[in-house]
């Protein structure tokens, strides 16, 4: 399997320092969640391993080797990425934007192998949509969609897998299908997410990021404190167990809200007689 590893990377956008000496080391087969306010450096810090933001200082390693130092197409054979939003056109079948995964693996003129075309149908069957595979992309729900995105990554076959707010813009059930399937992938996998409780529930360690620096990594449980969550995401947090799981869970409340009591006839307005 694969590492990903940040070391003393700082990313400057014009003259402001979005990303400030973050190091950062996910283990291969390691599921880790980026978490942090908006604004906080997320995305930035991921497009300086998509090759889109070139740090200012520091390395980001796969293996060892410098992404920087790496051609395009080899960088794409080592890992994979899923972003926030596609400008796929409605012309486009689920097989073909899944076979865009194969394109580092081929030269320029080659036609689809045999090998190409089975990879890309296992890659639609590791993510239960085979069925899809002859429809429009742009006809498919959104989690749908994801789960093709998903799929064209994985038809890279790269080692690594690095996404954007996988869960963005989902309902409920697409959520959970969407990191069901990543959690049981077994892949090294560095995911931005929103959720808290989705970083509690489905990451081995979590990589808590504000005003642009790394300010604590870890196991969830162990870093998602109460007092952490508060200082960070301006929240008040309480972790405990899920009584549908039975693995830990933070449920979160603005520090304005208060424990709501349902009206009772005790403290409800008398009847007129």
């Amino acid at each position: 399997m694969t590492q990903l590893a940040f070391e003393g990377i700082s990313i400057d956008i014009a003259t402001t320092r979005i990303v400030s000496d973050v190091s950062l080391r996910i283990e291969p087969g390691e599921m880790v969640g980026l978490v942090g306010p908006n604004g906080s450096g997320k995305s930035t810090l991921l497009r300086s391993a998509y090759r889109v933001l070139r740090p200012s200082t520091g390395a980001v390693l796969i293996d060892g080797e410098s992404v920087w130092s790496m051609s395009a197409r080899e960088a794409a054979r080592r890992r994979a990425i899923v972003t926030q939003h596609t400008t796929l056109g409605a012309e486009f079948s689920v097989e073909e934007v899944v076979a865009m995964g194969r394109t580092p693996r081929k030269g320029m003129l080659d036609r689809d192998s045999e090998q190409d075309r089975h990879t890309v149908q296992q890659a639609l069957e590791d993510v239960h949509m085979g069925w899809a595979a002859r429809r429009a992309f742009a006809t498919l729900s959104g989690g749908e969609q994801q789960r093709v995105l998903i799929a064209r990554a994985l038809a890279q076959e790269a080692g690594l897998l690095i996404l954007d707010e996988p869960t963005n813009h989902l309902d409920v059930r697409a959520q959970f299908d969407v990191l069901d399937l990543l959690r049981h992938l077994g892949m090294t996998t560095l995911t931005a997410l929103h959720d808290l409780d989705h970083a509690v529930s489905y990451c081995d360690r979590v990589a808590v990021m504000a005003d642009g620096a790394l300010v604590a990594v870890g196991a969830p449980a162990d870093v998602l404190t109460p007092d952490l969550v508060h200082d960070v995401f301006g929240v008040r947090a309480v972790l405990d167990t899920h009584p549908i799981t039975g693995r830990p869970r933070i449920a979160v409340a603005s520090v304005a809200d208060g424990p709501r009591r349902a009206a009772t006839t005790a403290n409800a307005p008398e009847e007129r007689q």
